[in-house]
């Protein structure tokens, strides 16, 4: 007869993965991806080392899982945004715009997921992750393109893939741990980055706007 765990052992187990991924994540938002070694997250979360590879046969698969879900829940934010009842080029304005505004508050993190060198493991799911945004873009410019706010003599896959190259990009010298970092909640790093989430987004919309007045 095979082994059926009980719901205390199922719940248990759940909560140690839970922990392992939260102090993965803690620290990955403190340090990026070379600071964050298993060790260091069996310590934060509580447990021996190995215990780790219990759950995640290697460290590449426990940080790729980090990545995926905190990515995922990007993806999530921008598909609100995409559903909206704004004009589309309101709805891509306000996706790039929160998604620079986002990056900004935890820039470490931010750095990592769209930048920093990594295992392969690790950049396939940002490779992922960025299609699936460079998907929700695509829709964005589709719903543009059929209400003729937004060129129709590009093609809405080809814009999304610039477009998200584009703020990307645009991050990684704002989100670089060469550059020092104000704390977030100071006034004028406030204003600072709500101007350049503003610009970003001026410049995605313009890049495929059928007439010159963008948001």
């Amino acid at each position: 007869m095979a082994y059926r765990q009980t719901p205390s052992v199922e719940a248990r187990l759940q909560d140690n993965r839970l922990r392992i991924l939260a102090a993965a994540r803690a620290l990955v938002k403190e340090g990026g991806w070379m600071e964050a070694q298993v060790a260091s997250v069996a310590a934060s979360a509580g447990m021996a080392t190995g215990s780790v590879y219990r759950y995640f046969p290697s460290k590449a698969e426990l940080f790729a899982e980090v990545l995926s879900a905190v990515s995922q829940r990007e993806v999530d934010v921008l598909s609100e945004i995409a559903l909206s009842d704004d004009s589309a080029l309101e709805r891509l304005h306000s996706a790039v715009t929160s998604f620079v505004c986002r990056a900004m508050r935890s820039p470490r993190l931010a750095y990592a997921l769209i930048a920093e060198p990594c295992d392969k493991e690790i950049d396939e799911a940002r490779l992922r992750y960025r299609a699936a945004i460079s998907e929700v873009i695509r829709s964005i410019i589709e719903a543009g393109q059929s209400d003729g706010q937004i060129r129709r003599d590009v093609r809405s896959d080809v814009a999304a893939t610039v477009i998200v190259g584009g703020f990307m990009e645009g991050l990684i010298g704002p989100l670089s741990p060469l550059n020092r970092q104000p704390h977030p909640a100071a006034e004028n790093h406030q204003q600072e980055v709500a101007m350049l989430a503003h610009q970003i987004a001026r410049l995605a919309c313009a890049s495929v706007a059928s007439h010159p007045d963008v948001p």
